[in-house]
């Protein structure tokens, strides 16, 4: 989960590089450090804490260079500090590297290496697998190429590692296994990076880099392996990206701009598939495996965290409309399992970032064993994303808020139109019914505008309710995995304790939470489930419980019951769910900007969770 950056090239290194950290800050901010190769060997800074206490703490000190790498941390293996900060340097101080995963058998090369007399100054499994790389080049007289390649062979582990060396200025050596690394082709230098947002500015150009590739990188010359030291030709791919979707474009923080670009950014996912007129749905990576999903007996969904939220309330569509049987996994659960696989099951991976990593190894598990795999990611290129047969991507441009928000509504919209699809093509959905939810889902984002409009009256009630202790979300039906994600979302940046659940199960447990101290968040939109919502608000008011309600524009009786309400706009209820969650977004991130806490990089979480 770890964000690296590396350059090499005529420019000088450092400013690229520290910029490239800031960019990947999402990824974690433990700590984080830079090392520069000028010639006359490798210098090391690193500073516990964020990118600008690095800035600070460096100044002044001697920072040219044409070749350099860069780190900042999510903390694994030893708490965060100044010296398990990357990059570590090796025990003679000639090799300097960092790494985004984790080895897992690190502590039998440690020991191996502490019988050899080395000694270690972090608790990292980094500073193990270096010497450990230095140890086999020393020992074979070998390359520092052919000494990696020997190396991670015997590693046990997920990893993408960047070394420099004081004896090779102007290379910089990566390998990769189960992180992502993105490699940007300029005029005479080269970019690396946990994405393409380091390198945005400088080249559109890009080689991503498969799992079990290695790198040789310098200035004029891009040379890719594999762990046989056979050559391989890099593919070349185009950006199509712009500098200002990874900027605050005049936003206080990313996560309030990625909840206001929501309109687009659903407008963008139905963009080119959705003819409400015509009544077609175009998805390509669909189609050509449209008649083996009409004839499945079953879907699972796989998926992590708000992905898995997205998944569970697609279970309700993809049942309501297609008639197949949906199991929704946790991909961390599904892995280790021994999941009952046959061969024809359709597999729908479901992750932002597309380098999940228990999503991933979920996938190739089915894969190997038959299952059609679809991805349903955002981030182009990514590992889930050529991993899978088919799928669609989510077009919700970078999102670099930790606490996913846009992700989400995108999912549910490629989802929703996947479903609707099937449905056609199956004859399960009547033609009405079609065209009705054809039209229900092209005004999604013009009702998400009309919901964002209103959300000046959320930051009020954020200030009203921002020293509560607990919350409890209750929803039924669609309407429950949004609350499952307004628990989620108020958990992740507030740190205020919240659950959700069906609101049905209130009376199986969590009634006997309610006081007159916690508030008690319904989803209730005009739906199937509408009378039974109303009743379960009346028992919590029965309680002395404070209500504060998601209501449908006009819906007086739910208002009444509710001390407090949010507006939306009255929609179908399978579609409804993209708009239910977005005055929770809100709710969650005002009561985390009233609490002072840093919404953009919550506490402990990171980005893209690419180990276990």
């Amino acid at each position: 989960m770890c964000g690296i950056v590396g350059y090499t090239g005529p420019r000088e290194a450092y400013p690229i590089i520290i910029k490239g950290l800031k960019r990947l800050e999402y990824r974690g901010y433990d700590s984080t450090g830079v090392a520069l190769q000028n010639g006359q060997g490798v210098k090391v800074y690193k500073k516990k804490g964020r990118v600008a206490e690095l800035e600070d703490a460096i100044v002044g000190k001697d920072l040219h260079a044409h070749v350099g790498i860069g780190h900042t941390r999510w903390a694994t293996h030893g708490e965060p500090s100044d010296r398990n900060a990357h990059p570590h340097q090796s025990s003679s101080g000639k090799l300097a590297m960092i790494h985004n995963g984790i080895i897992e058998n690190y502590s039998q090369l440690k020991n191996e290496l502490i019988s050899k007399g080395y000694v270690f100054h972090s608790d990292t499994d980094t500073e193990v697998l270096l010497n450990f790389i230095e140890e086999i080049k020393k020992n074979n007289n070998c390359s520092l190429e052919e000494a990696i390649r020997i190396a991670l062979k015997r590693v046990v582990g997920a990893y993408v590692i960047l070394l420099v060396d004081a004896d090779d200025p102007n290379t910089i050596i990566a390998a990769r296994k189960g992180s992502p690394l993105v490699i940007g082709v300029g005029k005479g230098e080269h970019f690396l990076g946990s994405d393409a947002s380091p390198m945005l500015e400088y080249t559109k150009e890009v080689v991503y880099v498969n799992d079990y590739e290695m790198a040789i990188v310098k200035p004029d010359e891009l040379i890719l392996k594999n762990l046989g030291n056979e050559k391989i030709t890099p593919y070349i791919q185009k950006l199509d990206l712009e500098l200002a979707a990874i900027e605050k474009g005049g936003y206080d923080h990313f996560m309030l701009k990625e909840i206001f670009e929501q309109p687009q950014t659903v407008y963008d996912c139905l963009r080119g598939r959705l003819d409400p007129v015509a009544g077609t749905i175009t998805m390509s990576g669909i189609q050509q495996y449209a008649d083996q999903i009409v004839k499945a007996s079953r879907i699972v969904m796989v998926a992590c965290g708000t992905s898995w939220h997205a998944g569970l309330a697609a279970e309700y569509i993809f049942e309501e409309l297609c008639r197949i049987n949906v199991e929704v996994e946790y991909a961390s659960e599904f892995r280790y399992r021994n999941p009952v696989i046959n061969k024809g099951d359709i597999i729908i991976a479901i992750s932002q970032s597309g380098e999940t990593a228990d999503t991933l190894v979920a996938i190739e598990t089915a894969k190997a064993k038959g299952a059609i795999i679809l991805g349903v990611v955002n981030v182009v290129g990514s590992s889930i994303a050529r991993a899978s047969h088919g799928g669609a991507y989510t077009h919700a441009g970078p999102e670099i808020g930790v606490a996913s928000t846009k992700a989400f509504t995108g999912q549910l919209a490629v989802l929703t139109m996947i479903a609707l699809k099937i449905a056609y093509i199956k004859g399960s959905i009547s033609n009405d019914r079609y065209m009705h939810l054809l039209n229900e889902l092209n005004e999604i984002p013009e009702k998400l505008a009309w919901v964002l409009n209103h959300a000046d009256h959320i930051k009020k009630l954020a200030e009203k309710y921002k020293d509560a202790r607990d919350f409890l979300y209750l929803g039924r039906g669609y309407n429950f995995p949004v609350a499952l994600e307004g628990a989620l979302k108020l958990k992740e940046i507030s740190y205020i304790h919240a659950e959700g659940y069906p609101a049905a199960e209130m009376k199986h447990g969590p009634i006997a939470l309610v006081d007159e101290t916690l508030p008690v968040v319904f989803i209730a939109t005009k739906d199937a489930y509408h009378e039974k919502l109303i009743s379960n608000m009346q028992e919590i008011k029965a309680r002395k419980g404070r209500v504060i309600s998601v209501i449908t524009e006009g819906d007086e009786m739910a208002k009444s019951l509710s001390e407090d309400v949010m507006i939306v706009p009255e929609t179908d209820e399978i579609v409804a769910p993209m708009l239910s969650v977005v005055p929770l977004q809100l709710l969650a991130y005002y009561i985390g900007v009233a609490k002072g806490q840093d919404v953009d990089k919550p506490r402990n979480l990171a980005k893209s969770v690419t180990v276990e």
